[in-house]
């Protein structure tokens, strides 16, 4: 055997077949991984951790059996925990920090048969819907290097989509893995709040809008790792129902006739572009043809309420998040060692009064209900992913002017006279207003999809978002194998054009 050279033209399962049939031996897949990981990379800035001696030290102590057995992946450097991996969540604050276990979705990834490459990148701490930390700086979109792939698992959904590997892991606490899966002409899921565990340490992540799981080009490598990561750890708060049968098992069965709600209407308000607007029109007009029923409906949510709650949430998790930094770290934490905006966050959250902050999870949970009630009459919710193509890099950073303001208030401690200003809330809500659609399935737990179904003029993916009752991905499974099969994306690969 020789060099593998049609590495990329397979899915995780697909190079795991090969593995498994000996066509193929799992050093030569990791071999072609690695070769494109540095040959690509570079003008990416996606894996921003190598773990190349640590994958063929893997090899060497033999291959796990699982749906997965050889197949590259790489890890989101955020949240999970790869035993000493540093785990830098994109802050420098966490440059140094490694990890002494492994957390329980990394072990399950590691039972899955995977071997790990490498780190990706990540905003600081997670906390947006681009990827351009300080500490590791821009990742690019293959698709178009002068844009952003999004965020917050922009690291990932670059990779994947620039062939460096099939699967890599993501999380998605406001859209993170939704919003680079649209990005970047990915297939994304963002599973049901519980449905994979968050331990060893963990109850809820993001008070439960977080839930991690994996970004690919396929469906089925979707539903096949989700079958191999789900259902709770020791300790975990609550368990949620499981599946009727294995998820890849769905992916083979007709969805029948749904009944699918659909809306381009922005939750936060703010233009939604034309082509997106035509594209979600389009796909209703196109799965009315494949047999569903489409209705133009969307349930009575106070969206803007909802909005500022997640700020709200936000605030008080980056506040609680920097408290602790000093004991998980064991040396203190200094402003400078935080990005602007993020100290200022933590600040604002150290003056949000609790009767706030229960306010605010008590709109996610009125949420939860008015949405349980919307999916009496709608299997399915379909809405763009995002309101507008992926933006040019560095366009989303704050400006300098509002760097300088946030600078001085963080220097004076000004957190109560911001927040009564409301400045941070428009520019959140400004923000906001370019992913309105997907933070509604994180405040109700529902699990959601994005599906690369259109491409703009100018060659950039445009994702769907398809939103079902909490506790039923059977449902987005098999509504999106159908149509990967009518409309299939896996040939279409970006040139990476700058």
């Amino acid at each position: 055997m020789g060099e593998f050279k049609e590495y990329d033209q397979y899915d995780g399962l697909g190079l795991a077949g090969l593995i498994r049939n000996g066509d193929v031996s799992a050093e030569e897949v990791c071999d072609a991984a690695i070769e494109r990981i540095e040959r690509i990379n570079p003008s990416i800035n996606a894996v921003v951790t190598p773990m190349f001696d640590i994958a063929r030290q893997a090899l060497t102590e033999g291959l796990v059996e699982g749906p997965f057995t050889g197949v590259p992946f790489l890890l989101k450097d955020f949240i999970s925990a790869f035993k000493g991996v540093p785990l830098t969540s994109g802050s420098r604050s966490c440059r140094h920090y490694v990890p002494d276990y492994d957390s329980e979705l990394v072990k399950r990834y590691k039972a899955s048969g995977v071997i790990t490459l490498g780190k990706t990148n990540t905003p600081e701490f997670g906390l947006l819907g681009y990827t351009e930390p300080e500490l590791f700086g821009p990742t690019r979109n293959p698709w178009h290097l002068d844009r952003t792939p999004g965020g917050s698992s922009g690291g990932s959904a670059a990779a994947v989509a620039a062939g460096l590997v099939p699967v890599a892991s993501g999380g998605d606490g406001g859209g993170s893995i939704r919003i680079p899966a649209s990005c970047c002409g990915l297939f994304g899921l963002k599973p049901s709040r519980g449905r994979t565990p968050t331990g060893p340490f963990f109850g809820e992540l993001w008070q439960g809008a977080t839930v991690e799981h994996i970004l690919s080009r396929t469906v089925r490598d979707s539903a096949a790792m989700l079958d191999a990561t789900n259902g709770p750890d020791s300790g975990a708060p609550y368990v949620i129902a499981p599946p009727e049968r294995p998820y890849l098992q769905e992916v083979d069965r007709d969805p029948g006739p749904l009944r699918i709600a659909f809306t381009t209407r922005s939750a936060v308000g703010g233009d939604i572009h034309p082509e997106i607007v035509a594209a979600t029109e389009e796909t209703a007009q196109w799965l009315e043809k494949l047999g569903h029923r489409v209705s133009e409906a969307q349930p009575e949510i106070d969206e803007l309420g909802l909005a500022r709650s997640f700020i709200c949430m936000y605030c008080g998790e980056v506040a609680a998040s920097l408290a602790e930094l000093p004991k998980m770290l064991g040396h203190d934490v200094h402003r400078a060692d935080i990005e602007t905006a993020t100290w200022t966050l933590g600040l604002l959250g150290r003056v949000t009064p609790a009767s706030e902050f229960v306010r605010a999870r008590w709109k996610w949970q009125e949420t939860g209900r008015v949405m349980g009630r919307f999916h009496e009459s709608y299997d399915v919710f379909l809405t763009p992913t995002i309101a507008q193509p992926p933006v040019g890099i560095g366009e989303l950073k704050l400006k300098p002017a509002e760097e300088k303001i946030l600078q001085l208030i963080n220097a004076l401690k000004l957190g109560r006279p911001l927040k009564m200003s409301g400045l941070l809330e428009k520019i959140a809500l400004d923000n906001l207003a370019r992913t309105p659609f997907t933070q509604w399935a994180n405040f109700t737990g529902q699990p959601a999809m994005s599906v690369p179904l259109h491409w703009t003029s100018d060659g950039l993916p445009c994702g769907m978002q398809f939103m079902a009752a909490i506790g039923d991905e059977a449902t987005l499974f098999r509504l999106a194998a159908q149509l990967e099969t009518e409309k299939s994306w896996f040939d279409r690969k970006p040139g990476l054009t700058g």
